[in-house]
């Protein structure tokens, strides 16, 4: 859970375009449509293997397409604007584990046993993609909250992905939905830690851009 996550650079004023550093874009393109990709698999296979887990996940990947799309469109932009979307962000992060607590409820209801053995490749395939995408992703962990936000999105989804294999081997061993339903409470959980994250940095920066604004005004 590094805590570099929660490094700032605030050298020098950032009132005009946002600096964007070499390779930011391509990198955003490839881990939107890698994401978009694995939404598509993992809500299907979700579906058909009755894993909470694996739906909690699918949900997690439509928030992160949507999320680098964001990032994309507001990569140029002044720090203020940047730092709203990186709000925008940790608010849909935060109402993603909201709704996989939701789900993760429900499921200890109803008592769905998932098949472990799809939870288990869908796992390993989306963990492969997690793990590209953070490894691609690294080198911009601190940078400005917009930044910081996709960075915790992508190291979120690799430890989420890996606790999806947990769950498999646990439905597997057991025979039972608990596993799986323990797994998607964690990740509601882990929705929400990064939220927290995300939103504080968000108005670090929105404070530090007011602060810079009247400097200068002065």
């Amino acid at each position: 859970m590094g805590a570099s996550c929660c490094h700032h650079d605030h050298h020098g004023h950032d009132h005009g375009q946002g600096m964007v550093e070499k390779g930011t874009r391509p990198a955003l393109w490839i881990a939107l449509a890698l994401n978009g990709a694995m939404f598509l698999v993992e809500i299907v296979a979700g579906l058909a293997a009755g894993s909470t887990s694996l739906l909690a996940d699918s949900a997690d990947f439509l928030g992160d397409t949507a999320n680098y799309g964001i990032a994309l469109a507001v990569l140029a932009l002044p720090l203020a604007w940047r730092a709203r979307a990186a709000f925008v962000k940790g608010a849909t992060m935060g109402l993603f584990g909201l709704w996989v607590a939701a789900e993760t409820i429900r499921h200890v209801t109803v008592g769905t046993i998932p098949e472990p053995a799809t939870m288990g490749a869908v796992g390993i395939a989306a963990l492969v993609v997690n793990v590209a995408v953070a490894l691609i992703l690294y080198r911009f962990r601190g940078g400005d909250s917009n930044m910081r936000a996709v960075w915790i999105c992508s190291r979120n989804d690799a430890l989420g992905n890996l606790a999806v294999l947990l769950a498999a081997s646990g439905v597997f061993a057991t025979g039972t939905p608990w596993p799986d339903i323990a797994v998607a409470a964690f990740m509601a959980g882990l929705a929400l830690w990064g939220s927290a994250q995300v939103i504080r940095h968000a108005l670090q920066d929105l404070r530090h851009d007011r602060a810079a604004s009247a400097a200068f005004a002065d």
